[in-house]
């Protein structure tokens, strides 16, 4: 369960909060419920790095300068993801509506000692053009980037917040998603521009075709990777955090949890 409330953010606390309940495979009991924020926030940095690592191999030269369309809590761990596989930047960018959520964020930057260059960037599109790849960690809903010409220089774009981009955009680019049908709904950027053409043939493929060679990366265009989030990466990462937790002999169980467990009492 993931709520989402923007006005959060006004007042000092992220945008959502989640709790996952795992439950058993053969009876249904619930047998964990575990603060899932994190969880979420994980699996979708993890997905995003991975995407970056295999969708970065068909540019001509490994992204040098990142950018940070959105400065909250996704891309602080997909910073940290990209940073914990290997990733270095020798300039990274930083863009928010709100300038002191964009300076909050590159104040943590400098402050964990992240190798590279930090700027602020005020304007949206001189933040796109001055970046090799492109992280889009928004909240908007509709798309407010237009105009295809501030990818000219065909930029890597990890599009996880979905919305932000505009149909032509999409359909200018080689667009990846990490599923299908999930990411083709709810008016997200790749649904609008399947609504706007009546058809799918702007999609490349899927990460995992990506990853098995079933599809291949173009260099000379920008590639978008539109993932929209699946829930089973959720319960892999929890039953993950599950098991860990069992291991070290931090579970907290409460007895009794289930009132009545005889069916005729």
């Amino acid at each position: 369960w993931i709520s989402s409330f923007p006005d959060n953010v006004a007042v000092g606390i992220p945008r959502a909060s989640a709790v996952l309940i795992l439950n058993d495979h053969d009876t249904g009991y619930p047998f964990a419920c575990l603060e899932s924020s994190i969880i979420s926030a994980t699996r979708t940095a993890a997905m995003a790095a991975l995407a970056a690592d295999r969708l970065g191999r068909a540019r001509p030269e490994r992204p040098a300068r990142v950018g940070f369309f959105g400065t909250g809590l996704i891309a602080r761990y997909i910073h940290t993801f990209l940073a914990g596989t290997g990733w270095s930047f020798d300039e990274i960018g930083v863009h928010d509506l709100s300038a002191d959520s964009a300076a909050g964020f590159a104040g943590y930057l400098k402050q964990t000692g992240t190798p590279g260059r930090v700027v602020v960037h005020e304007r949206p599109d001189e933040l796109i053009r001055s970046s090799d790849m492109v992280v889009f960690a928004t909240i908007a809903a509709e798309p407010h980037v237009t105009d295809p010409s501030w990818l000219g220089h065909n930029p890597l774009v990890l599009h996880v917040s979905l919305r932000d981009l505009a149909p032509e955009i999409i359909l200018a680019s080689a667009n990846f998603v990490d599923d299908v049908e999930h990411c083709l709904k709810a008016d997200t950027s790749p649904h609008l521009a399947e609504q706007l053409t009546g058809n799918r043939d702007f999609l490349a493929g899927t990460l995992a075709d990506v990853m098995t060679g079933e599809a291949q990366v173009p260099g000379d265009r920008p590639v978008v990777f539109s993932p929209f989030g699946l829930g089973v990466l959720d319960l892999a990462v929890g039953k993950y955090v599950y098991d860990e937790t069992v291991r070290a002999g931090r579970l907290h169980v409460i007895d009794d949890f289930f009132h009545e467990l005889r069916r005729h009492g």
